[in-house]
């Protein structure tokens, strides 16, 4: 008996397509995709009927076609016109770079670095298991591209709960510790985006408690991110991350800190790249006083505070805490 139907996000599914697709010169067979994809095999296994299976890939199949996405169509060699064993795939002779581009070594070192991103331990099970089931199938599969799937290192244990949660356009509770309090408060939220800013992750999203949008720091939630079963409108999540980036850009431009700064060091190197020059050294633009507050300390001499009042006595706190607790051992 046909069990219930699975509920695959959209983007995991077009981004498994990809793939595939990408991933073999011949081309894959409708049928192929539909029984090794991951996403459409799931679908199938739950008793998707086959003209279901053929619509959603139609739609698929337009979907990236109209991101940019070249899918290619190869009919029978005898009769082109003949579609019924087409295969497709997406020629990556379309991602080649033209012989005029080249990459200053600089440039190349960031490239090397945003693609250090990607990586197949990241891809899922479900994205493996369909190679194995197309090499299976005796379809050459080429193996660099199976590094399409991203590996994000993320410190914050909130970030995968956050994650689903925004796909699945679920309300949250989480406790969240701001500096200064004793102890955390829960907070009810509808998540919208996550952002990285500033080499943080925050969520973005609307605070139930206060009936505000409001961005919150990862670093600062402080037990298990609970998905509760009330959703929201996923029309929400529309421009969300835009937004929320806007914010914190605008808060940034706000407040400044004005550093003195050895030159030279890690500190300017790192520094210098958000900073203006100012008479006295640098003016640095910052969101959250005890966040920049941790970085300048973590710069131990090669920096100094010296605007505002605030900043610098929370880094002198950090230096003196540091040295109480391993003064022992200089």
């Amino acid at each position: 008996m046909p069990t219930r139907p699975v509920k695959n996000a959209p983007e995991e599914r077009l981004v498994n397509l990809v793939v595939a697709l990408m991933a073999t010169e011949q081309g894959l067979t409708k049928d192929t995709i539909l029984s090794s994809v991951a996403g459409y095999r799931e679908q199938a296994e739950s008793g998707a009927s086959k003209d279901a299976l053929e619509k959603m890939f139609e739609r698929d199949k337009e979907s990236l076609r109209g991101l940019g996405v070249p899918i290619e169509t190869i009919g029978d060699y005898a009769d082109p016109d003949d579609l019924r064993e087409a295969r497709y795939r997406v020629p990556t002779a379309e991602y080649a770079l033209p012989a005029d581009i080249t990459f200053t070594p600089a440039e190349i070192a960031l490239l090397n670095i945003a693609g250090s991103v990607w990586g197949s331990e990241s891809m899922s099970a479900d994205a493996r298991s369909g190679l194995r089931k197309i090499r299976a199938l005796g379809i050459a599969v080429d193996e660099p591209i199976i590094g399409y799937a991203p590996r994000i290192s993320l410190r914050d244990p909130a970030f995968p709960a956050l994650q689903s949660a925004i796909e699945q356009s679920r309300i949250v509770r989480f406790p969240y510790l701001r500096p200064g309090d004793r102890a955390a408060r829960e907070r009810r939220i509808r998540p919208l985006a996550l952002v990285e800013y500033e080499a943080r992750w925050h969520v973005f999203g609307h605070d139930l408690n206060i009936d505000a949008e409001r961005t919150f720091l990862l670093a600062r939630i402080v037990g298990d991110v609970q998905i509760t079963r009330d959703r929201f409108d996923p029309a929400l999540r529309q421009d969300a991350g835009e937004r929320a980036l806007s914010g914190l850009q605008a808060v940034a431009a706000s407040q400044t800190a004005l550093l003195e700064v050895h030159p030279g060091t890690e500190a300017a190197l790192r520094l210098q790249r958000r900073a203006t020059p100012a008479e006295q050294g640098l003016r640095v633009p910052f969101v959250d006083v005890h966040v920049f507050a941790d970085e300048l300390a973590s710069y131990g001499p090669e920096v100094r505070v010296v605007a505002p009042v605030e900043l610098r006595d929370q880094v002198i706190r950090r230096l003196e805490a540091t040295l109480r607790l391993h003064g022992d051992a200089a």
